[in-house]
């Protein structure tokens, strides 16, 4: 368990427009926890809970009413209707986008950014070109002091001379003295142009200026996210994206980080550049990008990022990353970022979880409220068994996910009114106050203990 794999699905799910507040593990996904506050204008105003329980691409976590007190089973069995001021914690299944591109359209955006990456080829292009200069010169020269020497001796000649190979000397043998002295000046001249390609193409080649240039070229170029820094909330945050379908770039500003060969495996451009400065952002098309994400270690340099960023493209959706949670709040404040996150603040309420004892799924915060989700295994001994889910989950102020029997899974009505047996296994969520509340219920005999000891580890 590390701070970086628990921060990072809240900054995921902030890039792409949700403000979650916690995360659940359910089918192999990572599910955002957010609260629904129903007002005048909310579509849910006056529906029946009931209706929302049969969706399968969400999760009914938590029922806070306006007025009354009254769980979530019971709102959905006696059908209540929700109210102005009612809050609702929801799970909600996280699509994934599946995009297929075509060799055509990626040639043509390889094409379309060629201004971008032409910075790393440049100078071995310009050194290139001085190269055939030089050759085209000494050619031009010999052919027109020699009838007899034809344009391909000369070239033959003017190319072996400036590599060292050698070949048709006679073509300055007996030419005038100046023209001696041209070749010896030429000799020396393509020994230096010749020795600076080498090491320039060496470089590009062997070096790290080839993959850039790799990189550079893939570089969508719209409804993408930037993520800034790869350390270890910023390589999960672009494998999340990356995952869930969204075309990702990823800046880095050193070149022997860690985390850029798990990042390029994956396809994910990594520019190895200062994302503070304004070229860099630039590059990578910030102006079209869907969201950039600063989460370097450091937060004025985050801080910095996404100022330029800001100039550069007002509208873009910014998620910064803070170490102190009180120097979040305030830069929200002052510069009006979307969403500054701090990976301790969000990462304590999943410790805090954990430290309650078995497979915790997930969690979240609200109104000073630990939300908990947990799986739990029937034994013959568990203060649930041969209990109906509905019945207890009312008893107990519970919510059940969803259960799993013999490989089959059961949820929505049919989880409700299922029978508990041994070796099921239920998946479920309880605010963490009040389970210490379940645990210490006097009919339960010491339900606190059993209940612990049942849970899945």
């Amino acid at each position: 368990m590390s701070v970086a794999a628990l921060a990072s699905p809240l900054f995921t799910f902030a890039a792409l427009g949700n403000k979650a507040i916690g995360q659940l593990q359910l089918f192999n996904r990572t599910w955002p926890i957010h609260e629904e506050v129903i007002d005048r204008n909310h579509p849910w105003l006056e529906k029946e809970l009931k209706e929302l329980w049969d969706d399968p691409n969400r999760m009914l976590i938590y029922y806070l009413p306006i007025k009354g007190e009254i769980d979530l089973v019971s709102a959905v069995k006696y059908g209540s209707r929700l109210k102005q001021g009612d809050r609702l914690i929801v799970g909600t299944k996280p699509r994934v986008l599946v995009k297929r591109r075509s060799w055509q359209k990626k040639l043509s955006q390889a094409i379309l950014n060629i201004p971008y990456y032409q910075r790393y080829a440049r100078p071995v292009a310009l050194v290139s070109l001085a190269l055939l200069s030089v050759i085209f010169l000494a050619t031009l020269i010999y052919v027109s002091i020699s009838t007899n020497t034809s344009l391909a001796d000369a070239l033959y000649f003017s190319v072996g001379m400036i590599t060292g190979a050698g070949g048709k000397e006679e073509v300055a043998e007996g030419a005038a003295d100046y023209i001696k002295i041209f070749t010896a000046i030429m000799m020396i001249v393509g020994a230096g142009v010749i020795g600076i390609c080498y090491a320039l193409i060496n470089d590009f080649v062997l070096g790290s200026r080839f993959r850039q240039t790799l990189d550079a070229a893939r570089i969508p170029r719209k409804n993408h996210y930037v993520v800034c820094g790869l350390g270890g909330l910023g390589i999960q945050i672009a494998r999340q994206l990356y995952h869930q379908g969204h075309e990702v770039v990823v800046i880095e500003s050193d070149p022997k980080n860690r985390f850029l060969r798990a990042a390029r495996v994956m396809k994910i451009p990594v520019i190895i550049e200062d994302a503070s400065i304004s070229s860099t952002l630039k590059a990578v098309n910030i102006k079209k990008a869907a969201s950039i994400i600063a989460v370097t270690s450091q937060d004025t340099t985050n801080l910095e990022i996404s100022l330029t960023a800001k100039a550069i493209a007002p509208q873009i959706k910014t998620v910064v990353r803070s170490g102190d949670p009180q120097f979040a709040q305030s830069m929200q404040e002052v510069f009006e970022f979307d969403r500054v996150l701090s990976p301790a603040e969000l990462a304590t309420h999943s410790f805090v979880a954990a430290a309650l004892g078995g497979r915790i799924l997930g969690n979240g915060m609200t109104q000073d409220l630990l939300w908990v989700a947990l799986a739990t295994m029937i034994t013959p001994n568990h203060p649930l068994c041969d209990r109906i889910v509905q019945n207890a989950a009312i008893k107990a102020d519970f919510v059940p996910l969803y259960l799993e029997r013999k490989n089959t899974t059961l949820h929505s009505w049919h989880l409700l009114e299922t029978r508990l047996r041994p070796q099921d296994v239920l998946y479920l969520t309880m605010p963490a106050s009040g389970l210490d509340q379940l645990w210490r219920n006097p009919d339960s005999d010491s339900l606190l203990d059993r209940l612990e000891d049942s849970l899945i580890n």
